[in-house]
C-alpha cells in the first residue's frame, strides 16, 4: 500500500499544505486501485500531481466539517462537465449520515444541489467494515462534535489508521492497535488549547497509540496554520518511545 499526504493542514488549508486529504494506492488484479480518505478544502488541486482524479474508486469522508470534505464540490464539477464527456458510473462516496444533503447545499448557490449524479452515498456505521478493490476498511466512532469517525484500512498484511479528527476517547485503542502506521490529528497543543471533545494533542495522540499496543510508526497530521509542529512532536516524544513523524504535504510513504 502506498500513502500519499496530499493534504495535511488542520481546520484551514495552510501555506503549504490544502486541508485533509490522504490518498491510498494498492494493485490489485492488473491494476492500480486509489482512495482518498477526506477531500478537504484545497485537496482537490493537489490531488492532480499524484493521481487522476476522475480515476478514483472510492473517496472515505471522516466527517462533514469543511476542511474534511468540502472539495468533493469541485470533483462533481469534473465529474459533470470535463471536456471529454461525463465520467461512467457514480463513484462511491462512503461517509457519515446525511453527507449527500451536506454536498448538495455546499454545492448549491440558492438552494441545495443534488450532486447525486456523478456520487453514489454510502453511510457508514461504527465497525461495519467495507471493501473496495484491495481495501479493508472499517469504520470506528470517535470523539468529535459532529459525528465522526476514524478508519483502519488494510491491504493484506498491511494496516493503517487514520483518527480523523477527534480528543481521547476508548475508541482509539482497538482503532490504532496493531497497525504498521497511525495518522493522528494533532491539532491542539497542551497548555494552550482547553476545549475538550474536539482534537488531540501530540501528547495524547502518543498516549493513545501506547495504550493500544503494537503500533510501528507514530506520525502527526491535521496541523493547523498556527501550530508549531515542532512543539506538537516535542509533546508527543515525551510519551511515544520512538521516532514521532511529522505527515509532509506531497510525500508518498511505501507501506
Amino acid at each position: 500500500m502506498r500513502l500519499t499526504v496530499v493534504g495535511c493542514s488542520g481546520s484551514v488549508a495552510g501555506p503549504d499544505s490544502p486541508a485533509s486529504c490522504y490518498l491510498l494506492q494498492a494493485e490489485h488484479k492488473g491494476r492500480t486501485w486509489s482512495l482518498v480518505l477526506d477531500l478537504g478544502s484545497g485537496a482537490l488541486g493537489a490531488l492532480q500531481r499524484h493521481t487522476d482524479p476522475l480515476a478514483l474508486d472510492a473517496v472515505v469522508l471522516s466527517h462533514l466539517h469543511p476542511d474534511h470534505c468540502l472539495d468533493l464540490t469541485g470533483l462533481h464539477v469534473m465529474r459533470r462537465h470535463h471536456p471529454q464527456g461525463r465520467v461512467t458510473g457514480k463513484l462511491p462516496v462512503h461517509g457519515p449520515a446525511g453527507t449527500a444533503d451536506r454536498i448538495a447545499r455546499a454545492h448549491g448557490v440558492q438552494g441545495a444541489t443534488d450532486v447525486s449524479d456523478v456520487f453514489r452515498f454510502v453511510t457508514v456505521q461504527d465497525r461495519r467494515d467495507f471493501v473496495i478493490g484491495p481495501f479493508r476498511v472499517v469504520p470506528i466512532t470517535v470523539n468529535h462534535p459532529v459525528e465522526a469517525f476514524g478508519y483502519r484500512v488494510s491491504v493484506g498484511t498491511v494496516t493503517i489508521a487514520y483518527t480523523g479528527d477527534t480528543d481521547a476517547c476508548p475508541a482509539l485503542l482497538p482503532l490504532m492497535a496493531d497497525v504498521d502506521l497511525v495518522l493522528a490529528d494533532s491539532g491542539f497543543v497542551d497548555g494552550r488549547d482547553r476545549a475538550e471533545g474536539i482534537h488531540l494533542s501530540g501528547r495524547r495522540a502518543a498516549e493513545a497509540a501506547v495504550a493500544a499496543g503494537g503500533v510501528q510508526r507514530l506520525m502527526l497530521t491535521h496541523l493547523p496554520p498556527w501550530n508549531d509542529p515542532a512543539v506538537c512532536r516535542e509533546q508527543a516524544e515525551q510519551v511515544w518511545p520512538g521516532e514521532v513523524e511529522l505527515a509532509e504535504p506531497g510525500r508518498t510513504y511505501e507501506l
